[in-house]
Parts: structure tokens; sequence; C-alpha cells
């Protein structure tokens, strides 16, 4: 299976926008073969907490129509698309969500980011649950940014049976993550490491783009670089286990 870590720079409060810099990226990420294309941490409107919390116009529901294009992306490839942004939630607060559409177009998932940072504890609630979903018999591990600092969450990962972990962060040029963080959670638990990162001005500063895709013993296998729009594409290897099941809808 090939995975892609798409990078473009999010238009701040543009959903438009920035769905439909994220199709593109779907549909050229797929002409290299990808089977799903992951996007940073709050995508769909750009890293602006004051923004998002002024603006609950914002919070996307699950199945709201402004992503519609990005899912008949997904349809008429057939490739998934991992994207983030602030979703609704049951009180007055959205989340920092990533959304798993499925190469039907269709929801596969949802995790609402369980670490918030900072700030983000004025704005978002957090959620409580690992992220999981299954896309051909391959099951992915999802977190984002804050959440890859604790080595535990990996390692439940690993534990259950995860192929492939997946992170949708903002990360500015001064961050030691690249070195520090995501090669050292593939090799200590074995698993391929795909990061999607902001590229250009964020609510956190300047973001280097520098979305990647590690192996499981921590070698760099592809880079985005520092342009946008571009995509990381790889094959990871074979993952032990994956048994070729058809996708499900996990919560």
């Amino acid at each position: 299976m090939k995975i892609a870590a798409g990078q473009f720079t999010s238009v701040p409060g543009d959903i438009e926008a920035n769905v439909g810099s994220m199709q593109g990226l779907v549909r050229a990420a797929a002409g290299q073969g990808a089977a799903l294309v992951a996007f940073c941490e709050l995508a769909a409107t750009g890293y602006d907490l004051d923004l998002i919390a002024g603006r609950p116009e914002l919070w996307l529901a699950e199945d709201d129509p402004r992503l519609d294009p990005l899912r008949e992306a997904c349809r008429t490839t057939s490739t998934a698309a991992l994207v983030g942004c602030a979703a609704l939630t049951s009180g007055p607060r959205p989340s920092i969500s990533a959304l798993a559409i499925g190469p039907d177009g269709e929801l596969l998932a949802r995790y609402d980011k369980t670490h918030l940072y900072g700030e983000e504890n004025d704005v978002f609630t957090a959620g409580t649950r690992d992220g999981r979903f299954t896309l051909d018999g391959v099951r992915f591990a999802v977190a984002v940014c804050y959440d890859n600092r604790f080595p535990d969450v990996a390692e439940r990962a690993k534990a259950d049976g995860c192929h492939v972990y997946v992170a949708s962060s903002v990360l500015d040029e001064h961050n030691d993550s690249f070195e520090k963080v995501y090669p050292v959670r593939a090799r200590d638990n074995a698993l391929p490491v795909v990061l999607a990162n902001a590229v250009g001005p964020s609510g956190v500063g300047d973001c280097p783009g520098r979305s990647a895709v590690w192996g499981p013993d921590g070698a760099l296998l592809a880079t985005a670089g520092t342009q946008a729009p571009a995509l990381a594409v790889a094959r990871i290897p074979a993952a032990a286990g994956a048994d070729g099941a058809a996708s499900g809808p996990e919560r």
C-alpha cells in the first residue's frame, strides 16, 4: 500500500478554499498510487484559535456538505483522506478532530484529539478515545500533534494491532519533533509513521511543511520538503496481520 501526507497553506477561516486544496492533493496522490492522503491538524480552517473560538459556523458536522467536494474526489479516485478540522460535539465547544473519509466518500472514523496543548484548552473539548480505522485490511492509528509527545499513544497502537501510525500536526520551524518524536515513535514501535504538517504562517508561527513518512526502523522514506502544495508518498512495508478485510467504520 502507498500512503501520502499532503501539505498546503490553509486560508484562515476559508473552508471552501481549503477543501479545494485538499481535493486537488487527493487527486494528485491518487495519480501516484496512494490509497490514503493525510492532512494536517485543523487543515479545513487553519490553526487560528481566536478565529475558531469566535466563529462557530466554522465547526464542521461529520456529514457537513462543505466537505462534499472532498468526498467526491475520494469516490472518483477510490482514495481515502484524513481531514483535520474543528468538529461539532454534543457540548458548547468543538473538538480538534481528524475525520477519515473512505474511498467511497463515507465516514470511516472520527478521532478527537485527547491531549490539548496550552490555549487549546480554552477553546476545545478533549477526546477520550484512541483513534483507529481500517482500510483495505490495514489498521491505522491516528494521533494529533501534542498527542505524539506521549509515547504511550503509539505503544497502545502497537499493542492494539495497528499497522500504521498517522500524525496530523501543526509544527513550527523550531519544533524538534521531526527528529525527536516521529522517527522515534516509528523505531520504538516498529510502525511506519506518517506525518502531515502545516506549511506557511499559522497561529503557532511559520510552519516548514516537511510532511514525511518514516519506515518501521525510523528511516525516512519520503518527504514533501518545504513546498506548498506538496506530497510525501511512500510504499509502506507489508503489514503482518493485515488480512485484506474490507474497510469498516470505527467510532
